[in-house]
């Protein structure tokens, strides 16, 4: 599992156990079925109104997806170019058809198959690029659609209050206070169960997606790069110090976007 992934669930996890049971009354008061399915019912009920069916099946897998502890092998990619570059150097077709064979990054393979069938540079590119660019376009739309359930949760979260309240209003006229305290604190649940899976679970998996996807970007144009470099036939040294030098800034580059991407949410919080 996602080291990060598995901290947030169980530090989660802890905080509500202890706030619970340091602070209600009585915990099991918390749990509120009808309220629960108002809010998860709701929300996979607009989401499949919002989105085709094919989208809203890959829900499970990309929470998955998010669970697992995905690598990117960005320095085996680095010698894979390297390697291949210096067969290709050479001259020994043969060689770099046997090494391409080797290789595991479908991108990667692509590219250096297009540079053996002797593509123009600029063909090559196009074709890479616009793969990078539906790749993109693909993972923010999965991305979009656990922004788009985080916004229904905590409204269907106050529909299941207000239905709450409707009945609530029923046992007024009675004047029992202890009824009439129940059912206020089950018409607050569902609220409370809307803005909850909101923010500890849809929000977090849209980001950590987001961030999943830049971090893929970045090595499809690392790769893009090195496709461009061999297809020049530029020399390996060359080629490798440059693709260090390119992943590190873009590590850079990323690190300070996210940086500001928390001030500026900190911002707006406060």
């Amino acid at each position: 599992m996602n080291p990060s992934t598995l901290i947030g669930i169980v530090a989660s996890v802890i905080l509500l156990a202890v706030v619970l049971f340091y602070t209600a009354v009585d915990p099991s008061l918390f749990i509120d079925i009808p309220g629960l399915l108002v809010v998860l019912v709701g929300t996979m009920a607009a989401t499949f109104i919002s989105y085709p069916l094919s989208e809203v099946v890959r829900i499970f897998g990309l929470i998955g997806t998010v669970l697992r502890n995905e690598k990117l092998y960005t320095q085996d990619d680095i010698d894979e170019l390297i390697n291949i570059s210096r067969l290709w150097i050479a001259g020994d077709i043969r060689a770099v058809e046997d090494a391409l064979e080797e290789v595991h990054n479908p991108f990667l393979k692509t590219g250096v198959q297009l540079v053996i069938d002797m593509t123009p540079e600029e063909e090559i590119l196009e074709l890479l690029q616009w793969r990078i660019s539906r790749m993109r376009a693909r993972e923010h739309a999965e991305a979009q659609l656990f922004r788009v359930m985080a916004s229904y949760a905590p409204a269907f979260g106050m529909i299941g209050t207000l239905i709450g309240l409707v009945n609530l209003m029923f046992l007024l006229g009675d004047g029992d206070i202890t009824a009439i305290g129940q059912q206020m604190a089950l018409a607050l649940m569902t609220t409370f169960y809307g803005v909850l899976l909101s923010n500890l679970i849809f929000k977090p998996v849209a980001v950590k997606l987001e961030r999943r996807t830049e971090q893929r970007v970045i090595l499809m144009n690392m790769v893009l790069q090195g496709i461009s470099m061999m297809s020049q036939k530029r020399g390996p040294a060359v080629m490798r110090e440059t693709l260090n030098s390119f992943m590190a800034q873009y590590r850079d580059e990323l690190n300070s976007d996210q940086a500001l991407y928390d001030e500026q949410t900190e911002h707006l919080n406060s």
